[in-house]
């Protein structure tokens, strides 16, 4: 899976917990995924494509090469 090259964001693992009675009963497994593209920006003059997720793409840390 591609991170972020601004952020460094990229997958987080975790437990997906249902609660039935008064305690924990079930534990499972899973993966929370990024929203990332991959877009091509203006870097110094010239166009260069990296992976970006879209909160860096939305604060305009980055100028889109159009």
């Amino acid at each position: 899976m591609a991170t972020c090259d601004i952020c460094a964001k990229s997958v987080s693992t975790g437990r997906r917990i249902s609660i039935t009675r008064s305690q924990v009963s079930r534990r499972a497994k899973r993966i929370w995924k990024p929203n990332i593209k991959k877009l091509q920006i203006i870097e110094n003059g010239t166009v260069k494509t990296i992976h970006i997720c879209t909160r860096c793409l939305r604060s305009n840390k980055v100028t889109r090469a159009i």
